[in-house]
């Protein structure tokens, strides 16, 4: 797990420059080396013509894999002149090497060395065969070009920018605009949707001139990509696998076999590795398969003595003597979780309303000095955990009834119906009634936060940016496959909007702000391919309890009180301490939002008294999302301000914040 950073350019004079600030702003992310190379790349910029242009590779390292020095990055591939920085992990790199013609004949032991010699012998077709997290910048020598490439489902972040005559790459946005060479103008389609949802939307940020490149996809950069001097446009080299009508395979021990095999792989590390643990039956199952692949399993939980707050901190050390893990606690009070807070504003990377929990374990499992640790993320969104998977439907069927109606009349039948309820649940069901009834877009409804009346104060209307009518970038849409199962339809929203723009990526910003690794068992290609193309019918049959299929797969692996627990979760106070201790932060980020020059004042400090109203119904994370807003923008203005100091004058927008 490392950080990875580039600069392509014509003027050769810029790019080391940049890249060491890009490097120092993520050097959280690696801390135990640093590398830099620089390589000869042909490319275009703006209307000038193919020119001779030359790549800055930079890199960050967090020793996971081969602690030795001949895991340094970039690596070298003597044999061809090909280059490689690469951040994540190969977990089925033993299998990959075995099948290399050098494999035996590698200096390294680690999976950076497989990959560079995979993609150097087989090309960007290695992809398709790749089990990890990934993100990477492999340089090409023959051809001149460079491959950018993310895993299947962007467990890793990888981001790209383009400002006059430079092409930025890195796996942070505060590294794309500590380079000074990519402007830093807002773009309200990025703010839209973050404000729809409590964080941006992929391909979008809340720069427009700053997007992430998509998950299971790759991009040549090069003039021989495509002969013309030009790009080759973005590859989709993976997708969801069409939904079977019949499972070939009992789908219960083959979710229990793929789901063993994804913990083993990802126990296979040369740093001390541990899992986090709470209550439920995800964390539970990974740990229990853990302790059987690589006993004993360290594990971790977090708890805190907190009014108005939860933890699973009592159900954690139970599951835990029951497995046998080697299990420790962190208790924390309402002081101490609120000291957090600004480290956690000057962790982020881009805004949220979510990860504060993330931060907060992560950094007491690095106290404790693990440097991996094993997740139970992805179980939801692939085993029909969450709500969605069941008022999802019940809303289809209701909608169904009245589908004859025109939208619009839909639209007023319901707000008549509501009338006794709040405006903000009467636009709710009013934006619900008037949809059609695809189940990805349902889905993404009922995660909606601010409605489209809020978005339309803020001057944010979707037609003009572009966006869906759900307030999403089209391009987002291209990877859903729409086959009709709705299970699957509404498991694939969960896991490209909810799971991939928000859980996964707080949990690599946060949990590398502490220098630690998280590993994701439950998002195993093997597993993924596997568990999506089953039926809606096998995943959650009428009638059963959520995570059904899970449940059933983990009998005599997890220990039986673990599934007769409700599920709770660790949860913070963050409403109370907005209107409390956090009082005062939250007042300077509103003010730093309203200030904002693409949003309108009035309407910015409405909005924060509407949703800030101890009287109002509404859920905390409304008035989380402007104040989450409103710090980013001041710790940008902070870190643009510190990186001024070293560099040139920073590239600036029209509607540049710094």
């Amino acid at each position: 797990m490392c950080g990875i950073a580039g600069v392509i350019s014509a003027d050769v004079r810029i790019i080391r420059p940049a890249v060491k600030r890009m490097l120092q702003a993520i050097v959280h992310r690696g801390p135990d080396d640093e590398g830099y190379q620089e390589v000869a790349v042909t490319r275009i910029f703006g209307n000038t013509g193919p020119a001779a242009a030359t790549a800055g590779l930079g890199f960050r390292r967090l020793a996971i894999m081969d602690l030795s020095l001949a895991g340094h990055q970039p690596m070298h591939d003597p044999r061809t002149g090909n280059w490689l920085i690469f951040n994540g992990e190969i977990y089925n790199f033993k299998e990959l090497r075995s099948r290399l013609p050098s494999g035996n004949a590698l200096d390294s032991s680690g999976d950076t060395a497989v990959l560079l010699q995979a993609l150097s012998t087989w090309g960007e077709g290695v992809l398709d065969e790749l089990d990890g997290m990934f993100a990477f910048a492999f340089y090409e020598a023959k051809r001149q070009r460079i491959l950018l490439a993310r895993d299947h489902l962007g467990i890793k972040p990888l981001y790209i920018g383009e400002g006059g005559d430079a092409f930025v790459f890195a796996s942070e946005i505060r590294a794309i605009l500590a380079s000074g060479l990519v402007p830093d103008d807002l773009d309200p389609a990025g703010i839209a949707g973050f404000l729809s949802y409590g964080s941006p939307q992929d391909p979008l940020t809340v720069h427009r001139h700053i997007q992430s490149l998509p998950a299971g996809a790759c991009r040549w950069i090069g003039a021989e990509a495509s002969g013309g001097g030009q790009s080759l446009p973005l590859v989709r080299y993976w997708r969801f696998p069409a939904t079977a009508e019949t499972v070939a395979t009992a789908p219960v021990p083959q979710v229990r076999s793929l789901l063993a095999e994804a913990v083993q792989r990802q126990c296979v590390a040369d740093a001390p590795l541990g899992a986090f643990l709470s209550g439920g039956i995800d964390s539970a199952a990974v740990v229990s398969l853990a302790q059987l692949a690589r006993p004993p399993i360290d594990s971790f939980s977090v708890g805190f003595e907190c009014a108005g707050g939860g933890d699973e901190a009592a159900a954690a050390a139970e599951t835990a003597h029951a497995v046998g893990s080697r299990h420790r606690q962190t208790i924390m009070d309402d002081a101490w979780v609120a000291l957090q807070w600004s480290q956690w504003i000057k962790a982020a990377d881009r805004p949220t309303v979510d990860g504060l929990n993330t931060y907060i374990v992560s950094g007491a499992v690095k106290d404790l000095d693990i440097s991996v640790a094993l997740s139970g993320l992805g179980a939801d969104e692939l085993f029909c955990g969450y709500s969605t998977f069941a008022s999802v439907p019940r809303l289809r069927r209701m909608l169904q009834r009245a589908i004859w109606l025109p939208a619009e009349m839909r639209r007023v039948l319901a707000l008549i119906a509501c009338l006794p309820l709040s405006a903000t649940k009467r636009e709710k069901a009013a934006m619900l009634s008037a949809s059609g009834i695809d189940p990805v877009s349902l889905t993404l409804k009922m995660r909606r936060m601010a409605g489209d009346g809020d978005l339309r104060s803020l001057g944010l209307r979707h037609r003009d940016l572009g966006l869906t009518s759900d307030f999403i970038p089209p391009a987002a849409l291209e990877g859903i496959r729409r086959d009709g199962d709705v299970v699957a339809g509404i498991s694939q929203a969960e896991l490209v909007f909810y799971m991939g723009n928000t859980l996964l990526r707080d949990a690599d910003v946060y949990s590398m702000a502490h220098s630690l690794e998280i590993r994701v068992p439950f998002l195993a290609r093997p597993l993924v391919d596997a568990a999506t193309r089953m039926p809606g019918t096998v995943r959650a049959p009428a009638g059963t309890k959520a995570k059904y299929l899970l449940r059933e797969a983990m009998k005599g692996i997890v220990p039986d009180p673990v599934f007769q627990r409700p599920k709770t979760g660790f949860t913070l106070p963050l409403g109370d301490w907005l209107a409390g201790p956090l009082r005062n932060d939250a007042a300077a980020a509103i003010d730093a939002l309203a200030a904002c020059p693409i949003l309108p004042e009035k309407a910015v400090r409405r909005l924060w008294g509407a949703y800030s109203d101890p009287r109002s119904s509404l859920h905390w994370s409304r008035s989380l999302s402007l104040v989450a807003l409103g710090s980013y923008l001041i710790q940008h203005r902070e870190r643009a301000s510190h990186f001024a100091k070293f560099s040139a004058p920073r590239v600036q927008g029209v509607a540049g914040i710094t």
